[in-house]
């Protein structure tokens, strides 16, 4: 593909650009969150493939249940032992696109919205690199962290990270489709908006830059 080199770009990824010109929404109740989670066939960024994409949307803390995105990648690679956590199998029935159209789906779905997923970095670095293999740039979306807004919370300072299990489990979230990544994504939309009710309840004033900040002085 020239799209890099020739610094030409293919049209979805104009669109997806065209979506944070001008004046972005800066009222937080209006601002419109994508929790999103990815199933891989592994941990390794530049090894392992995406197996899918699962998206839900938060507005003004409610749940958007109709604004979601499922979708399913075929497998050039494939890992039978992450079949058991995710029950992904390479064949079988599911509509699998492929890892163009998949990013194509979820570029299309987000828009300029923020981003949400718990230990995001994971993520985010998954949906780049796929992004890179097409000869993209990365991904332009402001991001935030369930498990970075639960240490900001302080409601528990024993340590930094905490899983997705221990924070359903703390806060009596159900774990139907636990390990797909639509399933992982609405138990993380839960967990997003209980955190912000929380936080609200610290600060008067929540903006995207306060619930980024670290908690952590730098310097003296």
């Amino acid at each position: 593909m020239s799209w890099f080199r020739k610094k030409v770009y293919p049209p979805f990824w104009k669109s997806y650009k065209e979506c944070f010109r001008g004046k972005q929404n800066s009222e937080f109740k209006n601002i419109r969150f994508i929790v999103f989670d990815t199933e891989t066939t592994g941990l390794d960024i530049k090894k392992d493939r995406i197996l899918s994409i699962g998206t839900i949307a938060v507005i003004d803390k409610t749940i958007k249940v109709s604004d979601n995105l499922e979708c399913y990648l075929t497998q050039d690679l494939f890992n039978t032992e992450t079949v058991k956590i995710h029950g992904i199998l390479k064949q079988g029935t599911i509509h699998k696109v492929t890892e163009q159209e998949g990013i194509i789906q979820f570029l299309e779905h987000i828009k300029n919205a923020v981003l949400v997923a718990h230990h995001a970095a994971f993520d985010v670095a998954m949906i780049n690199q796929a992004l890179k293999r097409l000869n993209l740039p990365k991904l332009k979306n402001k991001v935030l962290d369930t498990g970075h807004l639960f240490v900001k919370s302080k409601l528990d300072t024993s340590k930094k990270h905490f899983s997705l299990d221990q924070l359903s489990h703390r806060f009596n979230i159900p774990q139907h489709d636990r390990h797909t990544a639509s399933g992982d994504a609405f138990i993380t939309a839960i967990l997003f908006v209980k955190l912000l009710c929380i936080l609200k309840k610290k600060n008067t004033v929540i903006s995207i830059a306060y619930l980024q900040r670290s908690n952590e002085r730098i310097g003296l």
